[in-house]
C-alpha cells in the first residue's frame, strides 16, 4: 500500500533522474501542471491523476548544479561504492577512513571508502599497508548526478 509520506522520484523531460522529492510536492507539481506521472499505483488516484511512484517534467530544466561535486556525507559514500567493501568486495554497511581520524585523516570523499563490518574492525586504527589490506577502488569525488544515478 502506498502512503502520502514517502517520497517521488523525479525526472527531468529528457527522462534524467533529478532526485527524489516528496509526495505532498509531487501532487502540487501534478496539479501545477509542471510534471506528468510517469509510473503510478493504477488502483489509487489523486484526482484526475494517478498515486505517482514517479514524475517526470513537462519541460527539460538545465540541471548544471548536478554536474558540480557532491557535498561529503556517510550516505553519499555508500552510493558511491554501490554499498560494497572497498576491501573484500563484500556487502559494505560502514564508511572507514583509509587514514583514521585519530591520525589526523579528514571526512573526506578520498579518505574514505565504504567498508563490511569485519574488515572495518580488521583495519582497526590504522593504515591499510599497517594492516596488511589492498584497497581494491580508488575513492573520487562523484557528482551529484552520479549519486542521484546510484
Amino acid at each position: 500500500m502506498a502512503t502520502a509520506s514517502g517520497s517521488v522520484v523525479l525526472l527531468n523531460a529528457s527522462y534524467e533522474p533529478l532526485g527524489r522529492v516528496s509526495f505532498q510536492h509531487a501532487v502540487r507539481m501534478l496539479f501545477r501542471q509542471v510534471a506528468t506521472v510517469e509510473e503510478g499505483h493504477a488502483d489509487r488516484m489523486i484526482g484526475p491523476h494517478q498515486w505517482p511512484r514517479v514524475i517526470k517534467l513537462v519541460r527539460y530544466v538545465a540541471a548544471t548544479w548536478l554536474y558540480r561535486p557532491a557535498g561529503y556525507t556517510r550516505g553519499g559514500v555508500l552510493r558511491r561504492d554501490r554499498g560494497r567493501c572497498g576491501y573484500c568486495g563484500g556487502w559494505g554497511k560502514t564508511v572507514d577512513h583509509i587514514l583514521p581520524v585519530s591520525r589526523g585523516g579528514p571526512c573526506s570523499w578520498l579518505n574514505t571508502v565504504a567498508a563490511c563490518e569485519r574488515c572495518n574492525h580488521r583495519k582497526a586504527d590504522r593504515t591499510p599497508e599497517e594492516a596488511g589490506m589492498r584497497l581494491r577502488v580508488v575513492p573520487f569525488v562523484p557528482t551529484r548526478a552520479q549519486l542521484v544515478a546510484h
